[in-house]
């Protein structure tokens, strides 16, 4: 079953489910604290990015049996997804879709992987076999780099998406419901 709804948008229509919208907003406190906040205390930056990974992890297990935006397969990126959209938006389109667009997809899936492999760099260099490796905590930095750029980006398109196909997106993650406007 497609995500995509009809040119006749729905005035409200419920997307996410309380699990989604905890995580998402569980997640966010997690990359807040441990970017701006916690940088300086080694045990609780170690322990809010165990955190963080386990929110990933319930979230892949919520991706199979969740609701059903929740689910991947309502809006998992294939080539061909991603290639309507794109083919969509630049023919001047603005496809709806209830759940995640592709390009949405694709961020939220990046985003994730990017918690996972920082939980992983951050455990390993409490490893003996990597203690002290420089590349190593620099790979670790520059993933927590990356997230910020892409959590900034993620909110950005947010934003502009939301405006572009008048629904208040923002919002929807905080109520579950994606309003028209």
């Amino acid at each position: 079953m497609s995500n995509m709804t009809s040119q006749l948008h729905p005035k409200s229509i419920k997307v996410w489910d309380p699990f989604v919208r905890l995580f998402h907003w569980s997640l966010v406190t997690c990359v807040v604290l441990n970017f701006f906040v916690l940088n300086d205390s080694e045990y609780a930056h170690k322990w809010v990015g165990y955190t963080a990974v386990v929110w990933v992890l319930a979230r892949v297990v919520w991706g199979f049996v969740g609701t059903q935006h929740a689910r991947f397969s309502d809006f998992f990126p294939t080539r061909l997804r991603v290639r309507h959209h794109l083919a969509a938006l630049n023919a001047g389109a603005m496809p709806r879709h209830t759940g995640h667009n592709p390009l949405g997809a694709l961020m939220m899936l990046a985003l994730m992987a990017m918690v996972l492999l920082l939980g992983l760099t951050g455990w390993m260099q409490g490893l003996d076999a990597f203690w002290g490796q420089e590349w190593l905590m620099e790979l670790h930095e520059t993933l927590a780099n990356a997230l910020m750029v892409a959590a900034g980006v993620h909110a950005l398109a947010a934003l502009t998406m939301g405006r572009l196909e008048r629904t208040h997106l923002v919002r929807a993650m905080f109520t579950g419901n994606k309003d028209s406007y």
